[in-house]
């Protein structure tokens, strides 16, 4: 028996190869064996280890009341382990079976995380006892002698590695040491500390740090820049087994335990194990409106359930799309402790080629080419912002980092991006690691509007610089109104600065194609807009077009107007309406026409967000030049309605209630609706076969609050003729 066993350890250990003596070390789960006697020699025949002090318990005060969790702002974790932040001490007390006398006895603390403890990689640290603590570095002193007990300040380092450590006390005795034997509810956890100023996340702003570290529900804004949505999301990382899930990615990633007192490294790793590509991460991509076997994106409400079933399943969660990888990446910084928000930019460039351009070409008649045209404009992207230092850049790049978990583009072999400075962007040095060509892109790119003549040169008919990263926002700290941060990224449009940090940009290699000036002459003397009737989903509207005549010219324009049902991503599904006409323009005038579009039209392809697309070129017939304009517009869409019942007090049962009426003229079938408030109620989900056409659907769900104070209760409704249905509402939940 014993030789087989023999086998299976064998095989378990990973091959070692030439060039280092332990096997990498990048499981925050796995652990060795610490013997509990340890001999220094032979072992004399009458050594009792019982004649020297010994350890009877040990108490972490690790309740969320107590002192630790208190002073280390980690009261909110739903976990009974000790959590405390790096480069700030902690409380212990250790009761020995005797009174301890320091003139004889010698004991001290170890602490160890992963499989191979090396006390160069900080994975195994021993620390002795002395006079004094020194800031930001491991130590351990008395701070009280009573009885059999002594009560211990510990600090650990404020670079410290970042997970889950074991604890042993180790007592030494001339013939070898004795260790408590191994105890997993010693078990301690060490986060980054954004309140100790020699953490690298250190962050100096009392309300941001309840924002951005401690606020476990956010707010995303989507829909597009002339129509701004928002909704709610529940970012969970104080919930049950939520941190082990968050050590878990850094393990599915394989960052060495060493690396793990880096926020750089984490990020970086996390930005790519949060998307399944190349990896088996966290949540599947979905952007083509089909969702078999899974969660559509617009369903889900917060990360909790995500993060939760990919700890249990170890596979990817679907389906995701830009605002889901940005929520999960928010949980899991906060849940570490690194300062994080969850950014939207509207009108976001995914420039295939990164030259800071994107081609949109016309064919002979002013219409788009769709088979030409690669580049697409994201009616809005989001990402993450890191709070840290940047030890690896020259000074002056620290602060908010880019960091994105959507799959866009390869970075270093791998479907990740960042940590990029939003200070290197905002000035065009992107030269600075990681990723900020890309970024810059996303926030500065030109559209370029050219045509092919039937003898095969491309005309450049239109150059719009303003359409790209036109606004950039964040919730705002201690509201859930928005906070617009364009100006964090880049100078005023126009400006001499921008221009500046363009050429900056270009001469660190962002490519930019220029223009022939010769073949770029836009007819200047007239100018064309349009605007987009603002409608409910289900209803007609109209789309004006307005032309100015600046001239003493009578003009004809023969004007064609292209609507398309598209992605938010701007990648084109179907066109669904196409109208021409011809437009008579007076001299020095304006005149204006409208194009109806009834419901008809578009209601049977309508994509989740309910996004359109439309496109006006118009070729004026006596000078042969075009104008071309494009905007994406969103529709109404009805809101969830929630309400609650009986008295909201901690500990005591009470109603909530979600109702909606459906605006559509047809019955929805399948719809799910989801409930969830973090300490208010786990996520509850409800499939309804149907709801006809102006009937109302209601839900009444019993919960039991777990913590007192303002929380946010937050429902989606989801089935396939209907997405991006949310509801949100605030409850202040009393004391008992």
């Amino acid at each position: 028996m014993s030789v087989t066993t023999n086998t299976n350890e064998e095989k378990k250990k990973p091959p070692l190869n030439g060039r280092r003596a332990l096997p990498s070390d990048n499981s925050n789960d796995e652990e060795n064996e610490v013997p509990e006697m340890e001999a220094f020699g032979l072992i004399p025949r009458g050594f009792n280890p019982k004649d020297y002090l010994r350890v009877v318990d040990i108490h972490l005060f690790k309740e969320p009341q107590e002192v630790n969790k208190q002073q280390h702002h980690t009261d909110k974790y739903y976990s009974p382990k000790l959590i405390v932040r790096r480069g700030q001490a902690f409380q212990i007390q250790i009761d020995f079976n005797r009174p301890y006398n320091p003139e004889t006895d010698r004991f001290w603390l170890e602490y160890l995380i992963g499989r191979y403890p090396q006390q160069n990689k900080g994975t195994y640290i021993p620390i002795p006892l002395s006079n004094v603590l020194k800031p930001g570095k491991w130590g351990a002193k008395i701070t009280r002698k009573e009885n059999n007990s002594v009560r211990l300040s510990i600090m650990p380092s404020a670079t410290c590695i970042v997970g889950k450590f074991r604890l042993y006390v180790a007592v030494w005795t001339p013939f070898g040491i004795l260790r408590t034997p191994r105890n997993s509810a010693l078990d301690t956890y060490i986060l980054f500390n954004p309140w100790c100023q020699e953490d690298a996340v250190y962050l100096d702003d009392e309300k941001e740090r309840e924002e951005y570290v401690l606020n476990d529900v956010g707010i995303v804004f989507h829909g597009n820049i002339n129509d701004i949505k928002l909704r709610s999301w529940s970012y969970g990382q104080f919930e049950e087994n939520i941190l082990d899930a968050c050590l878990f990615l850094m393990d599915k990633a394989e960052l060495e335990l060493s690396g793990r007192g880096n926020p750089i490294k984490i990020c970086r790793v996390a930005s790519a194990v949060i998307n399944s590509r190349d990896d088996n991460g966290v949540i599947a991509g979905s952007w083509d409106n089909t969702y078999a076997y899974g969660v559509a994106p617009s369903a889900w409400t917060g990360s909790v359930d995500i993060l939760l079933e990919y700890y249990s399943s170890k596979q990817p969660v679907r389906y995701g799309q830009c605002w889901v990888f940005a929520g999960v990446f928010n949980t899991f910084l906060r849940c570490l402790g690194i300062p994080a928000r969850l950014i939207t930019n509207y009108s976001s460039a995914h420039d295939n080629n990164a030259n800071l351009q994107l081609d949109i070409f016309l064919d002979d008649e002013g219409k788009v080419d769709t088979k030409l045209t690669k580049d697409s404009i994201w009616n809005y992207h989001c990402w993450n912002e890191a709070w840290m230092t940047r030890p690896d850049l020259p000074v002056g790049f620290g602060g908010w980092q880019v960091v994105d978990g959507t799959p866009q583009e390869t970075s270093d072999g791998m479907y990740r991006c960042g940590p990029a400075s939003v200070q290197a962007i905002k000035h065009g040095h992107v030269c600075f690691q990681f990723d900020a060509p890309f970024v810059y892109a996303e926030v500065n790119s030109d559209i370029v509007y050219s045509r092919r003549e039937k003898n095969g040169t491309q005309v450049i008919e239109k150059i719009d610089t303003n359409h790209i990263g036109q606004l950039i926002v964040t919730k705002e700290v201690g509201s859930d109104g928005m906070l617009e941060i364009t100006e964090e990224y880049k100078f005023q449009e126009g400006s001499k600065e921008e221009r500046l940090a363009l050429e900056t940009a270009v001469m660190y290699g962002v490519k930019k194609q220029t223009a022939q000036d010769t073949t770029y002459q836009p007819q200047t003397d007239v100018d064309m807009d349009f605007q987009v009737q603002k409608a409910v989903l289900g209803s007609d509207f109209k789309v004006t077009i307005t032309f100015r005549n600046r001239s003493r010219n009578y003009y004809t324009a023969t004007t064609y107007l292209s609507g398309n049902i598209v992605f938010y991503t701007g990648v084109a599904k179907k066109e669904f309406k196409k109208h021409s006409f011809s437009a008579k323009l007076a001299p020095s005038s304006s005149s204006s026409f409208d194009v109806a579009v009834q419901s008809s039209e578009y209601v049977n392809d309508f994509l989740d967000q309910a996004c359109f697309h439309f496109f006006v070129t118009a070729q004026i017939n006596e000078t042969g030049k075009i104008l071309a304009t494009q905007k994406a517009t969103v529709l109404d869409i009805p809101a969830l309605r929630i309400k609650t019942q009986g008295e909201m007090v901690a500990d005591k049962e009470m109603s909530v209630i979600v109702e909606f009426t459906n605006p559509l003229k047809q019955t929805l079938e399948n719809v799910t609706v989801r409930l969830e408030g973090p300490g208010v109620l786990r996520t509850m989900k409800k499939l309804f076969r149907q709801i006809p056409m102006n009937s109302t659907l209601i839900w009444e769900v019993k919960c039991i609050p777990r913590r007192p104070g303002l929380r946010k209760l937050i429902a989606s409704l989801n089935c396939d003729a209907l997405r991006h249905v949310y509801g949100e509402l605030n409850v202040q939940i009393q004391k008992p």
